[in-house]
């Protein structure tokens, strides 16, 4: 299903030259996705602590930087030899921790409906729990829409940067913010099946496969970028 994740290529393509100079200054992917985990949790503060329209300005550059710091991350690890398992771990944890530190301030905003933005967090988590899981499965890394990390950024950057401007949030509000919790879901079930669908072949093959999942560890940046 069609998805942001798609337009990944074309940005690594514009960021390959920042990545080259952050490589040469001694940089590591760590260091920059503790960076994308700090911008996230310092707009997310910002937004629960003055809960004002103004605030909601801060989503559009917040996310687009967070988007890509993540790609930088995941290029460096692969593109200039730096993986480490510790370094796959933080990405995956960064990226669900950095969802909920800038979304769930939303809920204390008058006018944000607090149940659909806690639904859409708790989803958005799920979902990338789900791509994750599929490793388990003997599939790949599943990164499957229509409601990935890149396709929500997209959607709350879109949200904050409309109500900042003086937008009234109203019934509409309300209405995107459970197509998106609907979208979340159905993101969910495209990643769990198609993980299914695609690690069978390998789990039929593997004697005792279906007594012991096979041990297959993410390569660290694999979805670093656009997601």
């Amino acid at each position: 299903m069609a998805s942001i994740y798609d337009l990944k290529p074309a940005f690594q393509r514009l960021l390959r030259p920042l990545v080259a100079r952050l490589v040469r200054a001694g940089v590591t992917p760590n260091q920059v996705t503790f960076g994308a985990l700090l911008l996230s949790a310092a707009v997310g503060a910002v937004v629960a602590w003055t809960r004002a329209r103004w605030s909601l300005l801060l989503l559009p550059p917040a996310l687009f930087a967070r988007m890509a710091l993540n790609a930088v991350d995941g290029m460096m690890a692969r593109e200039h030899a730096m993986k480490t398992r510790l370094g796959s771990l933080l990405n995956e944890l960064g990226d669900v921790v950095s969802d909920a530190l800038l979304y769930l301030p939303l809920a204390l905003v008058p006018g944000w409906p607090a149940v659909a933005v806690v639904c859409a967090v708790v989803l958005a988590g799920a979902s990338e729990l789900a791509g994750v899981a599929a490793v388990q499965a003997g599939a790949s890394r599943r990164y499957d829409g229509p409601m990935g990390k890149s396709d929500r950024a997209a959607v709350f950057g879109a949200l904050g940067l409309a109500l900042g401007l003086g937008a009234p949030a109203g019934r509409w509000l309300d209405v995107v913010l459970w197509i998106v919790v609907a979208l979340l879901a159905l993101t969910i079930g495209n990643r769990v099946r198609k993980a299914v669908r695609e690690g069978e072949p390998a789990m039929a093959s593997a004697p005792g496969a279906a007594s012991t999942p096979p041990t297959v560890t993410p390569a660290r940046g694999d979805g670093a970028s656009l997601r």
